[in-house]
């Protein structure tokens, strides 16, 4: 008979370990009962991923071991379950100094670990710097669970062919792969074929155990799935939720077969609306705070985080607050108010033309002879940021900013303004895909938080910054849908200034674009950590010098 494979598609907090080996533990309890012989859980579950420079630190690690210890202790009265476990594993004394841990998948089963795989191709690119912290292994590891032979695999091992080809020559049926691997726009796909070409290549189906959750600036969104030995989908877990996908494993005719649901794969808004609600939830979650604050201007930027905010923790731990100015029009507030309305969140307006005075007064003995400029617009937002500062410090909320990746690319931001804050929500999503996504949430209604939240106006006005009479984003920058196609190739894609010039956009354009991105980084630097949705972002994925002659 073949076996049951349960996949624990699960959300753990990094450094809890005592808290994911419960849920583990919890997890092998519930597939025990429902027959499962098999639980796979994603890469490093014991201690979350990624712990980063914890992994160096031998406390840390110590910790990983009690954990597995724990989870090996509690669940040995699970008869016939097999565990295969994600964690962290010291390294022998006589491994090299720089090098501290192994990445492993250990298989506990009857209390005690049977065997362990370490992982044996660490990645060092994007937001992954693993070859800082592990020893890589060089040999397949086969279970035997019920009469299936299991050849196991560990996230980026998969993507080359030597591991599974290795595997499958020392007898596997099956490939199992754990995994954590961050979630960006189309990476769903992109693993599900990168899969099929190790089943292509073995003639074996394979298992992929994915974790769920946000950590920092990267999400995880789950999406674990099978495939069949002919590369076609057997079985997929629902995306953005913690999930224990149970499959049946049977032979017919010498051919291992997979049955098991097949949940389907939603639209690319739909997994980034999930992905910055997730975002938003686990790092509000998971760092204790009571809930959020925002500036609502009445704009496209501050609307989408207000909406995402309210899908993420409930309106009633969302704060919004409108600060006009001199500069602001009618119909900014108006909005504003129209919106915390509709979403029936907590709404405030302090007026700041008070505090601008007092601070123009200041400084005009310095000042004296000079015309107003971005100094002056400048004031207005760091008075702002003061403010939402102020009402976090004093109720604990955190402060989500609202700017988006084509204004922290262009440096259209104020440092100590409209940066101030603790979480930046969209800070990796482009000016021309918000409004999309704004849409998109009109029209969708996916938590029951309320029905097209954001005023129609809000999305069809011309955006603007209102910090001077009549501003509008426009007057200083090429059209969005131009500056984000050059960002996303110069910035995403590394292509050269030549290479996008003659791609058909005007040299005055990409000239600009690459100008202000280059001389804002001092800017980025200091901005608050935010959701990474697309293959790079401003975050690990980028890591450019701020003193620096070269412009590609």
């Amino acid at each position: 008979m073949m076996p049951s494979i349960c996949i624990a598609q699960l959300n753990f907090v990094v450094g809890d370990m005592p808290g994911n080996a419960q849920k583990i533990i919890a997890a092998a309890r519930t597939a025990h009962a429902a027959g499962a012989q098999l639980l796979l859980t994603p890469e490093l579950a014991i201690c979350g991923y990624a712990a980063e420079d914890l992994f160096l630190r031998p406390a840390f690690l110590d910790a990983c071991d009690d954990a597995v210890k724990t989870v090996a202790r509690e669940t040995a009265g699970l008869q016939g379950l097999a565990i295969v476990l994600g964690h962290p594993q010291k390294c022998r004394p006589d491994a090299p100094a720089f090098s501290t841990c192994h990445n492993v998948a250990s298989v506990l089963r009857h209390g005690r670990i049977e065997q362990t795989y370490i992982k044996r191709e660490l990645p060092n690119y994007q937001v992954f710097d693993e070859r800082r912290y592990f020893v890589p292994g060089s040999a397949p590891c086969v279970v035997e669970v019920a009469g299936l032979r299991v050849g196991l695999l560990i996230c980026e091992d998969a993507w080359y062919a030597t591991p599974a080809r290795e595997a499958a020559a020392a007898g596997a049926q099956l490939l199992a792969v754990l995994n954590a691997s961050p979630f960006h726009l189309g990476k769903s796909a992109e693993r599900e074929q990168i899969m099929r070409q190790r089943v292509a290549e073995t003639g074996l189906p394979l298992v992929y155990a994915h974790l769920v959750g946000g950590q920092d600036e990267v999400v995880f969104e789950g999406h674990s799935f099978a495939l069949q030995a002919d590369g076609s989908v057997a079985a997929r877990a629902p995306g953005f939720k913690e999930n224990l996908l149970f499959m049946q494993v049977q032979k017919a005719q010498a051919a291992i077969k997979i049955d098991a649901p097949i949940a389907p794969i939603a639209s690319p808004e739909a997994d980034l609306w999930d992905a910055l609600v997730l975002g938003v939830r686990d790092y509000v979650g998971k760092n204790g705070f009571p809930g959020a604050v925002l500036g609502l201007s009445g704009g496209i930027d501050s609307a989408l985080v207000l909406a995402i905010a309210v899908d993420a923790l409930g309106a009633d731990k969302v704060r919004a607050v409108m600060m006009p100015s001199p500069y602001t029009a009618d119909i900014s507030w108006l909005d504003a108010r129209d919106m915390a309305a509709r979403l029936g969140v907590r709404y405030d307006e302090i007026p700041i033309a008070a505090q601008f005075e007092a601070f123009k007064a200041a400084l005009a003995p310095q000042f004296v002879g000079l015309r107003e400029d971005t100094t002056e617009e400048n004031l207005q937002a760091r008075i702002r940021g003061t403010l939402l500062m102020a009402l976090s410090n004093k109720f604990g909320a955190i402060v989500l900013t609202t700017g988006n990746k084509s204004e922290l690319a262009t440096g259209y931001c104020t440092l100590y303004g409209d940066m101030a804050g603790g979480f930046a929500v969209i800070k990796d999503v482009a000016k021309t895909r918000v409004f999309a996504l704004a849409q998109w949430r009109n029209a969708n209604d996916p938590y029951g938080s309320g029905a097209s939240p954001i005023p129609e106006r809000i999305i069809t006005r011309p955006p603007s910054a209102e910090l001077r009479p009549d501003q509008k984003d426009q007057d200083s920058l090429p059209p969005y849908e131009v500056l984000d196609a050059i960002v996303e190739r110069y910035m995403e894609n590394d292509e050269s200034i030549e290479s996008i010039v003659a791609a058909g956009f005007a040299r005055a354009d990409v000239d600009l674009v690459t100008r202000l991105l280059k001389v804002n980084e001092y800017k980025r630097r200091q901005a608050p950590v935010g959701i990474r949705v697309t293959r790079r972002s401003f975050g690990k994925d980028w890591r450019y010098p701020i003193t620096n002659r070269f412009r590609a």
